[in-house]
């Protein structure tokens, strides 16, 4: 009680020492938040490419500007390192480390082994640290794998060290909800490290939303991805229902849409991307696995999802053919390849398919996107060529993967020969040239 008493009062009087493992699109935020609160904040990150930039003051994740981090590194609130050892001075840890899929879809949590094991090896027996874990995993992971490494040396949690689970809800290029202002779910293994893991982020987040339990929290995230998931897939199977039944799916969901209750409008597109959508259901489904059971809506709308991209490139096809034109040989304008619009990630994105998969058939692929000035998967490494008026005319067939806003649709449609349209981007009426989802 005395261990907890004094960090609650040290989180309260802006003391605490504040340890962020993984300095990403989740970490760096979450870090700055903490040190803008006026918290010392420890970052620590196997990338020594992204500590160097960060002891400089710059920043490599869009959602934070150079002119935020720069002045709290000067003025000694944020700093980083590859070395574990400086964790030893924190009073309160957050992992924020990736949680990738295996190539058969099975969870990877190295990454948050790796970090609990040093995490161990530093931590100090008598500090009474507070370890919260944010990385998405799958129910049970906190109290049978994190528990475990920290409780073998006969440290006892509740008293010795205090553990947690709490969700990152980070939405890459989100302004209108930012880190204080999304709700944030937080589950403890005992009281008093729930009430210790409110404490520190309710510094920090508007709405602390504490639950039962570190698997509740856990379950919470895969909810929330696995409910967009299965949205996304009902609606990519309603736009290829829409194409047999010589229907608009856009306008189909759009009229949908206007009804006030009993409906939430979501939309079609070549295919899911981002750091959470695709990966996290595959958790609780696995999960459901090892238990005997098949999460069949999970796996249902995977299997639609993942088979978008040969349908956007089957459209590409069709297209071509309508012009007299086989795939092979043809010149295919790609416009986005980020996950999303308006952000430089593309990670999982499934522009990355349709280009491998319109490769593999004879095209010869370039790309633009503003937020992507190079990419490199499967072996490919390309660069975003200039969206000259003569790059659009030259294009047998430009595909519209992401809709940045600053792209000029009406431009791209005088221009363009053949546009297929993944993302309704060209909302006015674009005749025979233009080809929609």
């Amino acid at each position: 009680m005395e261990r907890k008493q004094q960090l609650l009062e040290r989180i309260a009087a802006r003391e605490a020492r504040v340890g962020i493992v993984g300095l990403g699109y989740v970490g760096l935020p979450l870090a700055v938040a903490f040190a803008q609160e006026g918290f010392h904040v420890l970052g620590v990150d196997v990338d020594a490419t992204k500590v160097a930039a960060l002891q400089r003051g710059e920043s490599y994740v869009e959602d934070v500007p150079a002119a935020v981090l720069e002045p709290l590194v000067s003025a000694g609130l944020l700093r980083a390192s590859t070395d574990y050892a400086i964790l030893a001075d924190a009073d309160a840890i957050s992992i924020c480390v990736p949680t990738p899929l295996r190539k058969t879809k099975d969870p990877d949590i190295s990454f948050i082994v790796d970090s609990t094991e040093c995490i161990a090896t530093y931590m100090p027996p008598g500090r009474g640290q507070l370890i919260v874990l944010e990385s998405t995993t799958y129910p049970g992971t906190t109290d049978e794998i994190i528990l475990p490494r920290l409780s073998r040396d006969g440290l006892e949690v509740g008293h010795d060290f205090f553990l947690a689970f709490s969700p990152e809800r980070i939405d890459p290029g989100r302004t209108d909800y930012t880190v204080r202002t999304t709700p944030k779910v937080i589950g403890g293994t005992t009281p008093d490290c729930l009430e210790l893991a409110v404490a520190l982020y309710s510094t920090v987040v508007d709405h602390p939303v504490p639950v039962s339990s570190t698997a509740t929290a856990e379950m919470v995230k895969l909810l929330e991805n696995t409910f967009r998931a299965v949205n996304i897939g009902l609606v990519n199977e309603v736009a290829l229902m829409c194409d047999r039944l010589g229907l608009s799916v856009w306008e189909v969901v759009g009229a949908a849409a206007t009804k006030p209750y009993g409906f939430m409008p979501f939309y079609p597109g070549p295919g899911l991307g981002g750091h959470c959508i695709p990966i996290d259901p595959h958790y609780l489904s696995w999960k459901l696995r090892t238990l005997n059971y098949t999460a069949r809506f999970i796996e249902l709308a995977a299997e639609v999802n993942s088979h978008m991209p040969d349908y956007v490139v089957g459209k590409v096809g069709d297209a071509l053919n309508s012009e007299r034109k086989a795939v092979n040989g043809s010149r295919v304008l790609v416009l986005g390849v980020a996950y999303k619009r308006d952000v430089g990630d593309v990670r999982e994105s499934p522009a990355l398919d349709v280009i491998h998969l319109l490769r593999e058939r004879g095209a010869e692929v370039s790309y633009h996107d503003p937020h992507v000035p190079a990419v490199r998967f499967d072996g490919y490494a390309l660069t975003s060529v200039e969206l000259t008026d003569a790059a659009l005319e030259e294009a047998d067939c430009v595909v519209i993967v992401t809709d940045h806003r600053a792209f000029d649709w009406e431009r791209i449609k005088q221009r363009a020969h053949l546009i297929v349209d993944t993302r309704n981007a060209i909302k006015s009426n674009g005749g025979a040239k233009v080809v929609r989802l």
